[in-house]
C-alpha cells in the first residue's frame, strides 16, 4: 500500500528489540487522548526496568471499548510502539486514539458494517490501536512505523489515521 515499505516480515517486538529502539531510557512515557470519550492520559508507564502495573491499568481503561464500557489488559508493547514512533517523529503531542480495545461483539458488528475491519483483529486482544498524531500526516506516520518493523501498520489515508499494533510485522 505504501510502495517500497510494503514488504512483509514477521519480527515480533522482543524485550531486546524494544530496549535497542528505546535506548537506555530510564523511563518511558506516553500521552494519549481518547477521541470518543475525550479522556486523556499522560505519564510514565515504564520505570526502573519494568512496566508500572498501576499505570497500565489506567491506560487499559482509557483504551477500553466505549460501546460496552469494557476494558482488557492492553499489551504494554503497544505503548512501546507508540512511544518509539512518536520519538522518531520528534513529536511531543498526545496520540489521538480513535479505536483501542474492541470487545469481540463490537468488532463483529464493525466487521459486518465494513470489509476493512478484520474478524481476527488484534484490537480484540489489546494489541492494536487506530490513531493519529496532530500535525503529522498518516502517510508519514505509517512510513516511520513501517521502517521500524515493530508490528503491523495499516494506512487509512482517506480517514486520516493509522492502525499500529505489536503483532507480527506486516503492512496494508
Amino acid at each position: 500500500m505504501f510502495g517500497a515499505l510494503a514488504g512483509v516480515g514477521f519480527a515480533l517486538l522482543t524485550p531486546e528489540a524494544i530496549a535497542q529502539r528505546m535506548g537506555n531510557a530510564a523511563t518511558r512515557s506516553i500521552s494519549i487522548r481518547r477521541m470518543q470519550t475525550n479522556e486523556t492520559f499522560e505519564g510514565v508507564y515504564w520505570r526502573e526496568g519494568r512496566y508500572d502495573r498501576d499505570v497500565l491499568q489506567q491506560l487499559d481503561w482509557v483504551l477500553r471499548d466505549p460501546n460496552r464500557a469494557e476494558a482488557t489488559p492492553m499489551d504494554p508493547r503497544l505503548f512501546d510502539v507508540l512511544t518509539t514512533v512518536q520519538r522518531s517523529m520528534e513529536s511531543t503531542d498526545a496520540w489521538e486514539v480513535i479505536s483501542g480495545y474492541r470487545a469481540p461483539e463490537s468488532n463483529a458488528a464493525r466487521a459486518r458494517e465494513s470489509r476493512r475491519v478484520s474478524r481476527r483483529s488484534l484490537h480484540m486482544s489489546g494489541m492494536a490501536c487506530d490513531c493519529r498524531l496532530p500535525g503529522r500526516n498518516s502517510l508519514g506516520i505509517a512510513r516511520v512505523a513501517a521502517d521500524m518493523q515493530t508490528g503491523g501498520v495499516g494506512l487509512y489515508r482517506r480517514d486520516g489515521f493509522v492502525h499500529l499494533d505489536c503483532g507480527p510485522s506486516r503492512r496494508w
